[in-house]
C-alpha cells in the first residue's frame, strides 16, 4: 500500500503560492483535460483565488473567479451544519430514534428502521442501501415525497455495524431540518448559512445558479474519448440535501471552511455555530477499511485523513461531470478548494492541493493507491459471486489463466440516461482481503475490500465506498 511522504515542514507564504497557482494551472488543465478549474486557498484568515479555462466547450465561456461550480457531496457538510445548528437550539438529540423527528421514516427493515439515530445518518452507518436517485418532481415537496419511497428499501446490515457512504441519509437528514423549521431545505440553507456568512454566489437551484457564470459538467462519451459537454446539467431535487444540485464559487466555499476552522464564527462575529460544535463534528466516530481514495474516519459530516503529521478534513463531491474538493488542516487556518467541470479531476487536485498543503502546512496528502508492480497471483475464490445494489451489479470471477476480474452492469435510470455502459475490469491482489482495479478509472485505482463470511467461505460485502452485499 503506498502511504504518504514523512513531512518537512510548510515554509511557503501564501503569495508565492497564489502566484504559482495561476502561472501553472492553464498547463495542468491541459495536461489532465480538465476544461475548467476555480480554486481559493486561506491562510490565516486571508483568501486568495483563481480560475482558468472554459466553463462550456460548446460556447467557450471563460472560467472566472466569480464562476460556480456544483459542489456535489460538499453538499453534506452544509446539511450536516444545519443539523447541528439544531442541536446546538436543544432541538435534535443524536442518539435517540431518527422518527423522533421524523415518525414518517420507513425502510424494509422494520426493526432497523426504529433503530436508526440521526448520529448514524451524519456517519454513514445507519446500515440501509444508500444511492436511491429517485426523480420526486422539483417542487418544495420533493425531498417529503423522497421519504416515501424509501419504505422498500432493503438493509444492509445491522445500524452502527459498518461504515458505508449513504446519499438517501443525507435526504433525510434534510427533511428533518425541514419540519423543525418549518421551510423548505432551500431556505434553511438561505437563512441558516449563505446570510450569516454573507455569501454572494451560493445557488441551491439551476434556476439561481443560471444567474451567474455558471460551469457546465464534461464528460466522456466513449472511453479514452476527450470530455465534452454532459447530455444535462443537473441531477435530481430530491437528493439536494445529499449534493445534487449546490453551486458556488471556491471563494465561497472557503468561507464556510473558514467559519468551521474559527470555531463556528463568521467573519463578522456571528455564531453560526455554537462554541465547541465545529470541533465536534471533526472529531473521529467510525473508522474506515483502506478504501484509498476516501479518508481513514469519519466525523459528524466531515471525511478525514488520520496522518502523522495531523489530520487533514474535508470532503469530495461528484456530479455529472463535475468534481469538487475541499480539504483543511484544522488548529492551522489553511483551507484548499479546489472546483472542476470534467477530465482528470482527481489528478488535479492531487496537483494543486497536494502542492498548497506541502506548502502552508506540516500535512501532506495521502498517495493515491496504486496496484503492485508485480501483483501476487491468488486464489480468489473467496470473493467470486456477483454483488448487487439498486444501481449495479457486479460480478467478480476469476479465469483458468488466474486473472480476476469485475464486471459491472448498471441498472438505473440515470445510467441509462448517460449512456453508461455494462464494463469489464481487470483487478489484482492489494493487500490482505482486497483487491484493486489494474488499470485507471477516472485518474483512480480503487481498493476492492473483501468483508464478512456468507457462511460457506464466501465474503459477504464487496466495499467500494459503499457496502454492496452478496447475492
Amino acid at each position: 500500500m503506498v502511504r504518504p511522504t514523512p513531512s518537512v515542514g510548510g515554509v511557503g507564504t501564501l503569495t508565492d503560492t497564489q502566484n504559482r497557482l495561476r502561472a501553472e494551472l492553464p498547463a495542468l488543465l491541459e495536461k489532465y483535460d480538465v476544461p475548467a478549474a476555480a480554486w481559493a486557498v486561506l491562510k490565516d484568515g486571508e483568501v486568495v483565488e483563481g480560475a482558468a479555462g472554459v466553463l462550456h466547450r460548446g460556447t467557450g465561456v471563460e472560467a472566472t473567479t466569480d464562476s460556480v461550480f456544483q459542489i456535489g457531496s460538499i453538499t453534506k457538510l452544509w446539511t450536516a451544519t444545519l443539523v447541528m445548528q439544531l442541536v446546538d437550539e436543544g432541538e435534535v438529540d443524536l442518539d435517540v430514534p431518527f422518527r423522533t423527528y421524523l415518525p414518517d421514516f420507513r425502510i424494509g427493515d422494520e426493526d432497523a428502521a426504529a433503530r436508526i439515530t440521526t448520529r448514524m445518518l451524519l456517519t454513514h452507518t445507519a446500515g440501509f442501501e444508500g444511492d436511491i436517485f429517485t426523480d420526486t418532481g422539483v417542487g418544495d415537496d420533493c425531498i417529503e415525497k423522497f421519504v416515501g419511497v424509501l419504505h422498500d428499501v432493503p438493509q444492509l446490515f445491522l445500524p452502527g455495524e459498518l461504515w458505508s457512504y449513504n446519499n438517501a441519509g443525507y435526504s433525510l437528514l434534510g427533511r428533518m431540518v425541514e419540519v423543525l423549521r418549518g421551510k423548505s431545505y432551500d431556505e434553511c440553507l438561505r437563512d441558516h448559512i449563505f446570510t450569516p456568512l454573507a455569501l454572494t454566489h451560493a445557488a441551491p437551484t439551476p434556476y439561481e445558479a443560471i444567474m451567474f457564470r455558471a460551469a457546465m459538467g464534461h464528460v466522456q462519451h466513449e472511453p479514452g474519448g476527450r470530455y465534452e459537454p454532459a447530455p444535462i446539467w443537473g441531477m435530481v431535487r430530491s437528493n439536494a440535501p445529499a449534493g445534487s444540485l449546490l453551486s458556488m464559487t471556491a471563494r465561497d466555499l472557503i468561507t464556510f471552511a473558514r467559519m468551521h476552522l474559527e470555531d463556528g464564527k463568521a467573519q463578522d462575529g456571528t455564531q453560526v455555530l455554537a462554541p465547541g460544535t465545529a470541533a465536534r463534528m471533526l472529531e473521529a466516530q467510525v473508522e474506515l477499511p483502506y478504501l484509498g481514495v476516501l479518508g481513514t474516519s469519519w466525523g459528524l459530516g466531515f471525511e478525514r485523513y488520520d496522518l502523522e503529521e495531523g489530520v487533514l478534513a474535508g470532503h469530495d463531491g461528484n456530479t455529472i461531470g463535475q468534481n469538487a474538493y475541499l480539504r483543511f488542516v484544522p488548529g492551522t487556518g489553511v483551507a484548499v478548494a479546489l472546483l472542476t467541470n470534467g477530465g482528470d479531476a482527481i489528478e488535479l487536485y492531487h496537483d494543486v492541493a497536494g502542492s498548497v498543503l506541502a506548502e502552508l502546512t506540516d500535512v501532506r496528502m495521502p498517495a493515491l493507491p496504486a496496484p503492485p508492480a508485480e501483483p501476487e497471483r491468488i486464489d480468489a475464490s473467496r470473493f467470486e459471486g456477483t454483488y448487487s445494489t439498486q444501481n449495479v451489479d457486479l460480478t467478480v470471477s476469476q479465469d483458468e489463466d488466474g486473472r480476476i476480474w469485475a464486471d459491472q452492469v448498471p441498472k438505473s435510470e440515470l445510467a441509462e440516461e448517460l449512456g453508461a455502459e455494462a464494463e469489464r475490469r481487470e483487478l489484482v491482489h492489494f493487500e490482505g482481503d482486497s483487491l484493486i482495479n489494474l488499470e485507471p478509472i477516472q485518474g483512480m485505482h480503487i481498493p476492492h475490500v473483501f468483508l464478512g463470511d456468507d457462511g460457506d467461505g464466501h465474503a459477504q460485502y464487496l466495499h467500494i465506498g459503499r457496502a454492496v452485499r452478496r447475492v
